[in-house]
């Protein structure tokens, strides 16, 4: 991996003896070519930490993107990979970040906005992989209020694209026809399908549904592309799959 040694490259920028880097609190967090590292103040960021990653990818050829780098303050927080990383009232917390949710209720309307004539089967089809792929990928941070709202503003597009398609129908009509009851909830967007012969329910996910657990930190030496740590990632995605 082309920034393989970013670790090493940002420790060394403190210095080589252990318990300063520890008072330091320089920490490394990397997934692919994106990156955040985070210290005990901007002094130590910007004279340290920040002149040794230019440097480390200068020797490879590398320069840092101008748009994405920023020097930031915990209480005011940041995004990375989707999420955003914030302290509030002097708990750190980790959400969905208010873009990624944007980008998903941006997708669902396109796809609902492309299908006003087409079966709420198909719809449903289409909606499903969407929500709950986004879903599944926050299920390791703080998100259930934001899955609770995700739903809700999901559920008003589909509203109306039931009762944009019966505009001379009333609303107890188009609600019958497209939402029913299933224990306590009375408003489930289903329709009736068949499979392999038999008639089921197809329903739309609920992001609400997903189980929040929370992500177990990878070690920080561990390379999925190294034989030697094969077990090791089994047994993550063994865990993953149980929960």
């Amino acid at each position: 991996m082309t920034l393989d040694g970013l670790e090493a490259a940002v420790d060394a920028s403190v210095t080589p003896m252990a318990r300063t880097r520890r008072k330091c609190k320089v920490n490394v967090n990397r997934y692919a070519d994106d990156f955040v590292v985070t210290g005990v103040s901007r002094d130590i960021l910007e004279n340290n930490v920040l002149p040794a990653i230019k440097q480390f990818m200068a020797v490879r050829g590398l320069e840092l993107s101008k748009e994405k780098t920023r020097i930031t303050h915990i209480d005011e927080g940041f995004d990375f990979l989707g999420q955003n990383v914030r302290k509030h009232g002097g708990k750190l917390l980790i959400k969905p970040a208010a873009k990624s949710e944007k980008a998903l209720l941006e997708k669902v309307r396109g796809i609902v906005k492309k299908n006003w004539t087409a079966t709420q089967t198909n719809l449903i089809l289409q909606l499903n992989p969407v929500i709950r792929g986004w879903g599944m990928y926050h299920r390791h941070v703080v998100s259930k209020s934001r899955f609770t709202s995700i739903d809700a503003q999901v559920w008003r597009l589909l509203w109306r694209w039931a009762l944009r398609r019966h505009p001379s129908k009333g609303t107890a009509w188009v609600r019958q026809k497209y939402f029913h009851t299933e224990g306590n909830r009375t408003w489930v967007f289903a329709a009736q399908t068949k499979v392999n012969g038999l008639t089921q329910r197809l329903r739309l996910f609920r992001t609400a549904t997903i189980p929040i657990v929370r992500h177990v930190k990878i070690r920080g030496k561990a390379n999925p592309f190294d034989p030697a740590w094969m077990s090791y990632f089994a047994r993550r995605r063994t865990a993953t799959v149980s929960d």
